[in-house]
């Protein structure tokens, strides 16, 4: 089981070390499959114009989860990274549903496996994830994320839905993974 002290590094770090990690939110999950990093000196990212009562979590301790609603609609989970005080997260776009499939697909209305986990919205809806787990400790219940096996081939590209910093290859995907919220970019780069 991962511990706090996992987070407490680069978000650059953590980011492609979550890929394969199996991420459970009281019982229901998968592994993770895509992620993207966001740090303190990114324009796109929720901090980079200082601390509000949104974005309090990302400014640590790191190993806490990170919720917003993004569009006034979803529900995104985080995973806080770095030092304390300095805002550093990971935000966990896409899983491999392993874990409490049917709870999953009667939170999604779907049945479509692809369906369920695709999408940071999408996977916090079949997780149950909502504002109430803002700022809690991602190595205690509800939260339990377990060590990858093996290491996964990981393709870097651009993240999804932002207009500033969109040069950056900052989205981590599991290579040919067929659950990623969107296809790899033709031009990704194999990390």
């Amino acid at each position: 089981m991962l511990r706090r002290d996992f987070f407490a590094r680069s978000v650059h770090e953590v980011a492609p070390d979550l890929i394969g990690v199996t991420l459970l939110v009281d019982g229901v999950g998968g592994r993770i499959v895509e992620v993207e990093a966001y740090d303190q000196e990114d324009p796109a990212s929720h901090a980079y114009r200082g601390r509000t009562p949104r974005n309090e979590a990302m400014f640590g301790p790191p190993g806490h989860a990170y919720v917003y609603r993004s569009y006034g609609i979803h529900w995104c989970l985080n995973l806080v990274c770095g030092a304390e005080g300095v805002p550093e997260a990971v935000l966990i776009r896409a899983l491999e549903p392993t874990a409490g499939l049917d709870e999953q697909r009667r939170r999604r209305g779907v049945e479509n496996e692809r369906a369920l986990c695709s999408g940071p919205g999408k996977l916090c809806q079949a997780l149950g994830i909502a504002r109430e787990y803002d700022g809690l400790p991602l190595d205690r219940p509800p939260f339990r994320l377990d060590e990858r096996r093996k290491a996964p081939e990981i393709v870097t590209g651009p993240r999804i839905g932002i207009t500033r910093a969109t040069e950056l290859s900052w989205r981590y995907m599991e290579a040919n993974s067929p659950l990623l919220s969107r296809t790899a970019p033709r031009a990704a780069r194999r990390s």
